[in-house]
């Protein structure tokens, strides 16, 4: 995932002094903390990723390790961030990560590493927080496009990444059965895929019996 830009999102410059941050966190906490906006759930997200910056970037050693992580992914040219948990957000990430997929060469991709991926965007808590938002429509869209980015992973990569989209909430159920004839599908692929290379040796190998005994004759 993205490095999140803990200046941007308490509004300070990168050359901020301690004092500059707890100024910028007490006004931005003020103004979307959760009791003064009816705990609405953009508010609760933009509040948590405020809190979040401010616990990193008031602790001397938080602070260190997160300025090398940002240093290195400057460095490997990662900018950017991956903003507050919201139901657009995470679509918008998911929407990046599957038009990436598919430029890859599927047989020479790092499969562990799009997994780990993919876990992380969509941790436990990520779900119960999306949920929060109350929007199926946008969570049929994350469970879909979720669907189609996995598609090149092994079977043995898949369940633990779909159980978690089965606990986002929908208004289509029939889209679990997506879910599950999805699995299936890719359960049956790499069974036979696995198999194939039997297959073929077998065939080879009763085609030179044939030649064999026809020669023989």
């Amino acid at each position: 995932m993205k490095l999140k830009d803990y200046y941007a999102i308490l509004e300070v410059p990168t050359s901020a002094s301690p004092d500059d941050i707890k100024k910028a966190y007490r006004r931005l906490a003020q103004l979307y903390h959760p009791d003064k906006n009816d705990n609405e759930a953009y508010a609760v997200a933009q509040f948590s990723e405020i809190k979040e910056a401010y616990e990193v970037l008031s602790n001397t050693n938080l602070k260190d390790q997160y300025l090398q992580q940002r240093w290195y992914a400057h460095s490997m040219g990662k900018r950017g961030t991956q903003g507050p948990v919201t139901p657009e957000n995470i679509l918008r990430q998911l929407l990046e990560l599957d038009k990436y997929v598919h430029l890859l060469d599927v047989h020479r991709m790092d499969q562990e590493g799009l997994h780990h991926y993919l876990e992380d965007l969509l941790s436990e808590d990520t779900i119960q927080r999306l949920n929060n938002f109350n929007r199926p429509d946008i969570n049929r869209q994350i469970i879909l496009t979720t669907l189609n980015t996995t598609h090149p992973l092994a079977y043995k990569l898949i369940p633990r990444i779909t159980d978690r989209l089965k606990h986002l909430h929908i208004s289509d159920n029939t889209l679990h059965q997506k879910i599950d004839h999805f699995v299936q599908a890719r359960k049956t692929s790499d069974y036979w895929e696995k198999r194939k290379i039997w297959l073929i040796l077998i065939f080879v190998l009763i085609i030179c019996g044939i030649i064999f005994i026809t020669a023989g004759r």
